[in-house]
């Protein structure tokens, strides 16, 4: 029989995996705890790219994906599978990342169970609940019901405090850094068909967000090939997303062009290697926001909200929304003025130091009454 204290750590998505990475390890490596990894199945094939990656099994999976599956569907099967798993063995506590709806189906299946909830990477906003949709709802719903907040910046801090949240609110950094700095340290490749790294300064972009499907989705792209007009010097490598309200669109768009690569998602040590390479990114991402400043690489950022404002005051980042003349006129920039490159290229981080999941671990074993072992 052992003492040890039962952790669940719950994903569903590329972007929780990545960032929970760091995390499962340091938690999985203490003789405290039994931590298990549950997969909902929100996303498959891309969360399965980063398990192997990080040599992560998965203790459990709940297989909710479906074809076109809605918000709704995704949360009622995350919701009942939980609940059945929390009332099989049920844990300590449980740890989530981010606004996902995994994230906020887990932390109303463990409240509804008493479980204490974790949250990782808490206290972002825009103020705005429909922007992004349905990130910034789950991520206050989930704030409500948190024991454990663990707040990458101090503007995170304040925005717990200011929500009014109960549970204990901690500085650590984000995970994403951790995971970051360990793969990037191996110098992974990133080798694109076509794509001659040497020969033009590549545009790395991504573009998947709700709120930019149709209408601004024709700015964006309107906006990449002008930038490709101006500057023959430059290329685009765009890794498409898997959902086809966004991808059919990029590619009608943008297919034909001989200086743009579209490609499928690239996995995430393909991913590091090619922010490594590229000269700046445009994107809708909120986890390129912190990830390319390690990278030393300005980020202009293809939404008219963010809820990592912490970039822009750094000045490693620049909110230029989805008009194309807008981020035609942030690209020149960037491109014709070196000293304006420099200065976001040189800007300090804010989002951490790559140790917040030595903080978490630290953090949740005074939590749960567990000595050094």
């Amino acid at each position: 029989m052992t003492n040890n204290k039962l952790v669940y750590i719950i994903l569903g998505t590329r972007p929780e995996a990545i960032k929970l990475a760091p995390v499962i390890e340091i938690f999985q490596n203490f003789p405290g705890f039994e931590t298990q990894v549950i997969l909902t199945g929100q996303h498959r094939e891309m969360v399965e790219q980063v398990m192997q990656l990080f040599n992560l099994q998965a203790d459990r999976d709940l297989e909710i994906m479906q074809r076109q599956q809605s918000l709704t569907d995704i949360t009622c099967r995350s919701l009942r599978g939980l609940e059945e798993l929390f009332q099989e063995n049920k844990p300590d506590l449980i740890l989530v990342q981010g606004d996902t709806t995994t994230a906020f189906a887990a932390t109303l299946a463990a409240f509804y169970q008493k479980i204490p909830v974790g949250h990782v990477e808490a206290g972002l906003r825009t103020d705005d609940l429909f922007n992004p949709f349905p990130e910034e709802a789950n991520r206050r719903l989930i704030s409500q019901l948190t024991q454990l907040h663990f707040a990458p910046t101090p503007l995170a801090v304040e925005n717990l405090k200011n929500s009014g949240v109960l549970g204990q609110i901690h500085l650590t950094g984000n995970t994403v850094i951790d995971a970051l700095l360990n793969v990037a340290a191996k110098e992974p490749a990133c080798n694109i068909l076509g794509l001659e790294w040497n020969k033009y300064r590549v545009l790395l972009a991504t573009v998947h967000r709700r709120e930019n499907w149709g209408e601004p989705l024709q700015g964006i792209t309107q906006g990449f090939l002008q930038i490709l007009d101006k500057f023959p010097d430059t290329a685009l490598l765009l890794p498409l997303h898997r959902n086809p309200t966004v991808r059919e669109p990029l590619q009608a768009s943008l297919g034909n062009h001989p200086r743009i690569f579209l490609t499928e998602p690239l996995d995430y040590s393909e991913l590091v290697g090619a922010i490594m390479r590229s000269h700046l990114l445009l994107t809708d991402s909120g986890g390129l926001q912190e990830e390319a400043p390690s990278l030393g690489k300005p980020v202009l950022v293809l939404r008219e909200t963010t809820e990592r404002p912490e970039a822009v005051t750094a000045g490693t980042a620049k909110l230029v929304g989805t008009k194309s003349e807008t981020i035609v006129a942030n690209a020149v920039e960037l491109l014709s003025n070196p000293d304006a490159y420099a200065a976001m290229a040189n800007a300090i981080n804010p989002f951490g130091d790559g140790h917040a999941a030595a903080r978490i671990l630290q953090i949740v074993q005074n939590y749960l009454g567990i000595g050094d072992r």
